[in-house]
């Protein structure tokens, strides 16, 4: 904890968003591997489901000090007039004073609200809101599951850059159809790059937003949530049962996610058996394995694991349409006896 007690002003502040599974959290830990030694760094994260498995995935792949990571799960971190979030961010920045903050918003939560939040005049003296980045897969513009989505729509139309990401993945033709979506629905001044396992260059993050100049020829969306005054599954203590297990829903998708105690261990070939096999949109976990540590990433594209220095405990979130009811049942059987 820093014992300098001035106040914390002009932080420069870039919101990195994009639809499910698009590598937005590849992109911060990217930028987080070229971070000055001499800065120090904030990142605030959240996430759909209640479990919140992104801040160990980042506390795990990351070695460097001077990095400080706070999580805002279940659900649009801008709900109820932005309450979770202002918390979280409050925290962080009184913890970290950083040089440096990054926020990544949930794949399905709502950009223009959170910028709206950033830009009140709470934080019109403490942050300096940079470029908003938002991470799109051309391979998706024809999908209208994406396309006709309010929050797809959103990350868009905030954008400064868009990066179409995964362009090694692309077929002929995508690169160019993003350009036309691009010139079609975005501001003028909005710049397209490419890049592939979001590795998007630090120049990218500098200069200033738009959004203050666009933001008043926009329509602003309000949406409505389920508001639960019970603990979120991430913060609930252990139960002697050393699991927990919770719910979510909105925006058209479902989640599910559990928590381990970190007693119990996982087979390493088992668990990699039954993740290749898992039928969802997303999937992100940290396990503790008799072999090591690991975090696991699962889109379209594929499963992806990372061997990580270290983990609290064993966290996986899935998200996806109709998930299977079994997926406890199939998880639970790749615990080490």
């Amino acid at each position: 904890m820093s014992s300098d007690h001035s106040p914390v002003l002009g932080v420069p502040t870039n919101i990195i968003t994009g639809f499910l599974g698009v590598g937005k959290t590849s992109a911060i830990l990217n930028l987080m591997k070229h971070k000055p030694t001499n800065e120090r760094w904030a990142v605030l994260v959240n996430e759909f489901g209640e479990i919140g498995v992104d801040g160990s995935l980042f506390q795990g792949n990351q070695s460097k000090q001077q990095i400080f990571i706070r999580e805002v799960p279940g659900g649009c971190m801008c709900c109820a007039a932005g309450l979770p979030m202002q918390i979280a961010l409050n925290q962080l920045l009184s913890e970290a004073k950083p040089d440096r903050l990054l926020i990544e918003p949930t794949g399905l939560g709502h950009p223009k609200e959170v910028l709206q939040v950033l830009s009140s005049e709470h934080y019109r003296q403490v942050l300096s809101l940079q470029k908003n980045i938002t991470l799109v897969d051309a391979r998706k513009l024809s999908d209208t599951r994406y396309s006709d989505h309010d929050t797809f729509n959103q990350q868009i139309a905030i954008a400064d850059t868009i990066v179409g990401n995964k362009v090694d993945l692309y077929q002929n033709g995508d690169a160019e159809k993003l350009a036309e979506y691009v010139a079609q629905f975005c501001h003028p001044e909005t710049k397209l790059v490419f890049a592939h396992h979001g590795n998007i260059p630090q120049a990218e993050f500098d200069g200033n937003t738009s959004f203050y100049r666009h933001q008043a020829d926009e329509h602003h969306h309000h949406h409505h949530h389920h508001q639960n005054d019970k603990p979120l599954a991430s913060e609930l203590p252990m139960p002697k049962s050393g699991m927990i297990r919770a719910t979510n829903q909105g925006e058209g998708f479902e989640s599910v996610g559990w928590r381990f105690s970190p007693e119990k261990q996982f087979d390493h070939q088992r668990l990699r058996n039954f993740l290749v096999g898992l039928k969802a949109e997303r999937m992100k976990a940290v396990f503790i394995t008799q072999s090591g540590i690991f975090g696991y990433n699962l889109t379209e594209d594929g499963l992806t694991e990372s061997e990580l220095d270290d983990c609290l405990e064993t966290r996986i979130e899935v998200i996806g349409h109709n998930i299977d009811n079994d997926l406890e049942s199939q998880l639970l059987t790749c615990l080490v006896n």
